[in-house]
């Protein structure tokens, strides 16, 4: 993806198009909105306890989490989406944080990390330092659990199917560039194993995988 600074300027312009896009996000998200299989995965997995939030947007998967959490901890690095995600909520026991997730860190520790369609806009450059960080939020007992998709659409890929770069618009027709990565559940159940983690990845209907688990425990 080309040098450091092409990556931070590329991350740069990704996080200002969440920025932009806050107000109209979910006239442009896929139409299932948080519900249906990965919904019920969710709830079956049960994210009980401390829950961490990553990368929370506008609220579509906090109050799930509530359902079964003690407290919620959201971050997100668009004040726009945090503002959206707390009217959500009203005066749910959740702690909204803006923080941007390649260089934030956390102040304690979770029993659960969740992070919805966040996985696939983590280039593979900061895919390890990612999930160390997944690492340094969870309890020695702690799960994780995500969901995501691998959609893209032939007129996003500006630069060819093989690039993880894709070109999302606002409705103005302001043109952003974004990674998208289009992870396959096998391949991605390994890359994880090599790294630590000891996920179960399940494709589901459509373009939708979700995966929960926990850190590889020691021999």
């Amino acid at each position: 993806m080309g040098d450091d600074g092409q990556l931070a300027a590329l991350l740069d312009e990704q996080a200002a198009f969440y920025r932009a896009v806050a107000p109209e996000y979910d006239d442009h998200a896929l139409p299932f909105a948080g519900g249906g299989e990965p919904a019920q995965a969710l709830d079956a997995f049960r994210p009980a306890g401390s829950v961490l939030e990553l990368a929370c947007g506008p609220g579509t998967w906090t109050p799930q989490l509530l359902r079964h959490a003690t407290d919620v901890t959201a971050v997100d690095a668009s004040a726009e989406m945090l503002g959206i995600a707390s009217s959500r909520v009203g005066a749910a026991p959740v702690r909204f944080l803006q923080g941007d997730l390649f260089t934030w860190h956390p102040d304690r520790r979770y029993d659960v990390v969740f992070f919805g369609f966040w996985l696939s806009h983590v280039p593979a450059e900061r895919s390890t330092s990612f999930w160390s960080l997944v690492d340094d939020c969870l309890q020695p007992d702690g799960r994780v659990f995500f969901v995501d998709d691998w959609h893209r659409t032939e007129e996003e890929l500006i630069e060819g199917e093989d690039s993880p770069v894709v070109q999302r618009r606002l409705t103005d027709g302001t043109a952003y560039r974004i990674v998208k990565i289009p992870h396959q559940p096998a391949d991605l159940e390994r890359q994880l194993a090599r790294i630590g983690w000891s996920i179960n990845v399940h494709s589901i209907s459509g373009p939708y995988y979700w995966g929960s688990g926990t850190r590889t425990q020691p021999a």
